[in-house]
């Protein structure tokens, strides 16, 4: 009998801190399924590696599946349901794709690995990012212990804004899309956080709009299901943050952005008011309220007085003359909302 030549696996299993050592010195790009062990690596997307791994070949490419139970380096990552890509390149992060989107994955898989054949073609710098999930520390931000209660406090020396990625968007699926978007665009994400808004949190940040007909309906929609919220920055000697985050989202009213800007995030993925897909901030002063108002543990470098006013001013779905309190006037609100009907 002839001898079979042995096949090549596609998905190479990283159990121990040497095999994830070997993974990062791999020539070209690694994509890394960071799976738990109860529900095991992410089946859907096989057929697209196989696919890939026939089209490009095995020399650049490669695939590996870790358990993030195993690894130390992925301990952030245990007891999520949802399925994480992480592609490496010269032993670097270099893109993220959480949940099993296949033609996301597809779209990142050939733009890094076009990205990574001029970094070793042309010498070209490669783009290297961090993940919230993996870095204990990061330039850009600290988690740090407040006189020892539990508390994590995130701080910045990089002006920042927020950033929501409201409900309908994400219930449509469209989150890593935003989020690659947003990553391309130049900004750096310090952080992004899954959370769903309670009803005394969302009349509190739109409280300057409750005497619209729509406020019972924004308020709805804000706390209808899960949202991201991100806390965002950009490279040092660019566009002010809070600018080039309003420019990438576009009008407010979904029709007029595709109307006037159509390569913004509210024409590609808003439908029509309140369902605008993003959330910005108006300016820095409202950034640092709203910031105030959902991350009451965020820094900045340079704090604003606790005498300050908070009255400040916004646009169109923001509003004018916003209002925020503080995370203590969440709680009484919340006591004493009984009433209220959303």
């Amino acid at each position: 009998m002839g001898s079979k030549k042995k096949e090549i696996a596609l998905q190479v299993n990283v159990s121990t801190q040497e095999l994830w050592e070997e993974m990062l010195s791999s020539k070209g790009l690694t994509v890394v399924d960071v799976y738990q062990g109860w529900c095991g690596p992410c089946k859907p997307v096989v057929s697209l590696f196989q696919k890939m791994r026939v089209e490009v070949g095995p020399d650049l490419l490669h695939f590996a599946s870790a358990e993030a139970d195993c690894l130390d380096v992925l301990e952030r990552y245990r007891g999520k349901c949802e399925p994480t890509f992480l592609f490496y390149a010269g032993g670097e992060l270099v893109a993220v794709v959480r949940g099993a989107n296949a033609p996301l994955l597809e779209k990142t898989i050939r733009e890094q690995l076009e990205a990574e054949k001029r970094v070793l073609a042309e010498g070209r710098e490669r783009r290297v990012i961090k993940d919230e999930a993996l870095s204990d520390e990061d330039e850009c931000f600290s988690h740090e212990k407040n006189n020892g209660d539990d508390e994590d406090l995130v701080s910045s020396e990089k002006a920042c804004t927020l950033a929501i990625i409201k409900p309908d968007a994400v219930v449509h699926g469209k989150t890593d899309e935003i989020i690659m978007k947003i990553q391309e665009a130049g900004f750096d994400i310090l952080t992004n956080e899954e959370r769903t808004m309670t009803e005394a949190e969302m009349r509190l940040f739109y409280q300057h709009r409750a005497g619209e007909d729509t406020f019972e309906k924004l308020v709805h929609h804000m706390c209808s299901g899960p949202s991201h919220l991100l806390i965002l920055a950009r490279t040092e000697g660019t566009e002010d943050v809070v600018t080039a985050w309003r420019t990438l989202m576009g009008p407010c009213d979904p029709h007029v952005a595709r109307r006037e800007q159509p390569d913004s995030l509210r024409a590609q993925y808003g439908t029509e008011m309140p369902f605008n897909a993003v959330h910005g901030s108006w300016d820095s002063e409202d950034a640092r309220q709203e910031l105030a108002l959902l991350f009451p543990g965020f820094q900045f470098s340079d704090q604003i007085p606790e005498s300050a006013p908070l009255g400040h001013e916004a646009e169109g779905a923001e509003g004018p003359n916003k209002m925020l309190c503080s995370p203590e006037d969440v709680d009484e609100a919340a006591r004493d909302q009984g009433e209220a009907t959303s």
